[in-house]
């Protein structure tokens, strides 16, 4: 005996007690599946027979059964479940999370159910019990399916039992396209065709010259989003055509709200003949009597939404909310044919639409039409095509995954529509930023993967960028953290050239850029063609043409005036750009100096002072020392650990003094860029890193005591040569006073090895600079060997998942997405600097 069960589902077990219903759901469920009533007894009153316990025990159930029905987990129920009240909770329980109930009966004989019920020592309730329990099964047998469960299979030799598991007719998972979505055609079947044709698709034709079906040479399918019919001047013929190439499977359809209503006309049912319907029945009065069955037929078949691409896209007529994806009810089918509306009519006598796709947070895209705008718009991942051919607008297809769109006007108004077609009205204001977009603990997916942010480090982030944070319109991406190489084993160092080589190597990375790292503080700079575009564009509105902020978003300047004066020189120097790129905004990444600009205040209470008390103390104590040497006291290796400490002293203040000299105003500062990150319409980031240093270069040449160059060595991994050359350069760098160097993936910053994102970047340091880091006795031999246990794992998880988050920032500001979601992203890599990481890694 086959039970087939749908995949997604709410499973009632229903039988008396020692029906063997525990035993069934042992055999043919995962354990984590079902919830025993009993267990629930027993969690909430520590005796699974305890009834008095039976209400407590239920409420735990059913809000452990939502969570799992929530996340698209099946459940089991294992209860008696013999009393039709016990049962209609359960129905209610699938419904509201838009699941199939089934009912699964184990019809065991009483006298069996008894035997077994004698066996157990935990139950002593008597044969009266069973006999009620077997009455009220009785009466309910033949009410299940009334009851609302969409299947029922009942039982009597479990031995006989096997389950198969039936897949959502919405489940199209498995077709990846590439897809040619096309919206409402409305019996525009010339439009179609026309359509079709500017999208690559071969007509096909019967005797009489008519479209009966349509071929693809690069193989891709056809997606309807319904409404195939009404209002135009031949729905039949649109129905013919896409009858034909879902029959061949050429095409895909999902139904509209005008099919449905055709259908209901053809099946007798009363309708309201309106809005184009009148036009289609008299149309399809010159058919054969088989193809209006046909067609009747095909209609009746068609799924009410579609999941394809791996669930990556969603198509329905009227969009669908997140929540209804992939589930199964009379109101997700609802949802799919007439979307939601506010219970208000417009002054034309419509009805008001809620606009679901302003809250849509899905990381499916869905596309949809339904309602009729003058020109396509994205709205947080979603599309509606329909373009109003039949109202004298255009037919509109959307071509995945490439997100590109083709058109062709319409050959006529075939009919006047009750509302003129209005512009597509953004779901939300662009200006406005919620907190619920990111507080909470939240799961943020992007083309680059899942991060998870939790509730304390986004409170953290909101904190620092509530108070301190420049305008989040401007804020377009933050720079990730950055991890050290694997720790060195080489004499009298922490970090070595070669472990950076061998880390990228064994990652998957053929070809590095070493670049000079530059002992300032790292700085993001976006500039504007003028200031009217920074305010208008970007919410500046203290008279600057840009911003300048740190990596936690500050501004980098308190003078607005010097923010202005840099911006001023930025945009002169970068001024063949903005006619290069086609764009009238340029974002960079890059370090300010020097680095006491910005960190003066710290220099002096941290660095200074510690240098200041040693050199202080040190030397007198070697001097005390001495002093107790010449009285012939035993002080001569303690003499030599103070002396030798004295001696790592002046290196330490050496160290942090190299990066530190006066300026006035912009006197002195100096930016050193090193990549191009974004320009308007443009994500830069898969450009290679010669290309941003290309850039860097041409700046320095116009203006040389603004910017700074950036020394580099581009090293092929598979030449020794080459990386001995580049660890050369990088001991004369650092013996000369610099902190050292940057290693990237040449390939630029979305460079992926072995189908992963790589490191960004991997700072090695100079063993001078790390005293700054890890102390002025760091380089002694048992300093140095505890630092060498140092732990890099989570500093790597972490400087991926930023610069995820980052990439993904840049890619939202490139397509246009709205401000919540840039604004997610760049608050999401504030909030991973609050995880818990070593911060001298």
């Amino acid at each position: 005996m086959n039970l087939d069960i749908p995949e997604l589902s709410l499973i009632a077990l229903i039988g008396i007690s020692g029906s063997g219903k525990t035993t069934f759901a042992r055999e043919h469920f995962k354990p984590t599946e079902v919830l025993s009533s009993d267990f629930f007894r027993g969690l909430v009153s520590d005796d699974e027979n305890d009834q008095s316990a039976t209400k407590d025990a239920f409420d735990a159930l059913r809000h452990i059964a939502g969570i799992r029905l929530r996340a698209g987990r099946r459940v089991v129920i294992d209860a008696t479940n013999v009393q039709k009240h016990a049962r209609a909770e359960l129905v209610a329980l699938a419904r509201s999370f838009d699941v199939l109930p089934v009912a699964i009966v184990l019809d065991t004989p009483e006298s069996v159910a008894w035997e077994r019920t004698q066996d157990r020592t935990d139950r002593g309730f008597g044969r009266g019990v069973l006999k009620r329990q077997s009455q009220d099964l009785r009466r309910s047998l033949r009410e299940l399916g009334r009851e609302g469960f969409r299947k029922v299979h009942i039982v009597r030799d479990p031995a006989e039992v096997e389950i198969s598991y039936q897949r959502a007719w919405n489940d199209r998972r498995e077709l990846t396209g590439p897809f040619d979505i096309i919206g409402d055609v409305h019996g525009c079947r010339s439009e179609l065709e026309s359509l079709l044709g500017e999208l690559g698709w071969e007509l096909v034709r019967d005797e009489a010259g008519r479209a009966i079906d349509a071929t693809h040479p690069a193989g891709r399918q056809a997606v309807f989003v319904g409404d195939l019919v009404d209002r135009g001047p031949d729905s039949p013929g649109v129905l013919r055509l896409v009858m034909g190439m879902t029959a061949s499977g050429a095409a895909l359809c999902v139904p509209g709200n005008h099919e449905q209503k055709l259908l209901r006309a053809l099946r007798g049912r009363k309708v309201t003949v309106s809005h184009g319907l009148a036009e289609t029945l008299a149309q399809l009065e010159h058919e054969p009597p088989e193809f209006v069955e046909a067609a009747a037929r095909w209609i009746d078949e068609l799924v009410s939404h579609l999941r394809l691409d791996g669930g990556n896209l969603v198509v329905a007529h009227a969009g669908l909310k997140q929540e209804y994806h992939g589930r199964a009810s009379g109101r997700v089918r609802d949802f799919c044919l007439y979307g939601e509306t506010t219970g208000e009519t417009d002054e034309y006598g419509l009805p008001v639409r809620y606009p679901w796709a302003r809250d849509y947070r899905g990381a499916a895209m869905v596309v949809y039409g339904h309602v009729p705008t003058s020109k396509v718009e994205w709205v947080n991942n979603t599309v509606c095509l329909d373009t109003g051919a039949v109202f004298g607008g255009e037919l509109t297809a959307l071509r995945y995954p490439e997100k590109t769109f083709v058109a062709v006007p319409a050959e006529d108004t075939h009919y006047e529509p009750i509302r003129p077609l209005g512009e597509a009205q953004p779901a939300r204001d662009d200006t406005t930023l919620s907190l619920a977009d990111v507080t909470g603990r939240r799961h943020l997916r992007t083309d680059y993967g899942t991060v998870l942010v939790d509730a304390e480090s986004s409170a953290a982030a909101l904190e620092v960028m509530s108070r301190f944070a420049i305008d989040p319109r401007a804020l377009l991406w933050l720079p990730p953290t950055m991890s050290p190489p694997s720790t060195s084993t080489v004499e009298g160092y922490l970090e070595y050239p070669t472990e950076a080589f061998a880390d990228y190597r064994t990652a998957g990375v053929d070809r590095v850029v070493c670049e000079e790292k530059h002992m300032g503080s790292r700085a993001v700079l976006l500039v504007c063609r003028d200031t009217d575009l920074a305010a208008t564009r970007f919410g500046i509105g203290d008279g600057c043409s840009g911003a300048i902020y740190t990596r936690t978003g500050r501004s980098f300047f308190a003078d607005a005036v010097l923010t202005e004066t840099l911006l001023t020189r930025v945009r002169a120097a970068a001024g063949p750009l903005f006619d290069e790129l086609d764009t009238d905004w340029l974002l960079f990444d890059g370090e300010l100096l020097p680095w006491s600009a910005k960190a003066g205040a710290l220099i002096r209470t941290q660095y200074a002072a510690t240098g200041a008390a040693a050199r202080a103390a040190l030397p007198a104590a070697v001097a005390t020392l001495d002093a107790g040497l010449a009285r012939g006291l035993d002080l001569g290796a303690l003499r030599d650990r103070t002396a030798a400490r004295a001696t790592h002293a002046e290196a330490f203040v050496a160290a942090y003094r190299r990066y530190c000299w006066p300026t006035t105003d912009l006197d002195g500062i100096q930016f050193a860029p090193f990549a191009l990150l974004a320009s308007a319409g443009a994500s830069h980031a898969g450009r290679d890193h010669g290309w941003h240093l290309a850039i860097s270069d041409r700046l320095v040449e116009t203006d040389p005591s603004t910017f700074r160059a950036t020394g580099r060595r581009v090293v092929d991994l598979s030449d020794p040569a080459a990386e001995a050359e580049a660890t050369a350069w990088w001991l004369a760098l650092t013996e000369a006073g610099g902190e050292g160097m940057v290693i990237k993936p040449h390939a630029g910053l979305s460079h992926r090895a072995n189908g992963k994102l790589v490191q960004p970047g991997i700072k090695c340091r100079g063993r001078e600079y790390l005293r700054i880091i890890y102390g002025p006795d760091y380089t002694a031999p048992d300093h140095l060997t505890r630092l060498r246990e140092r732990t890099l794992s989570r500093k790597r998880g972490l400087a991926l998942r930023e610069h995820g988050l980052g990439l993904a920032a840049l890619d939202a500001v490139a397509t246009g997405e709205p401000l919540w979601r840039v604004h997610e992203l760049v608050f999401a890599i504030l909030a991973m600097e609050s995880v818990p990481t070593d911060p001298r890694l």
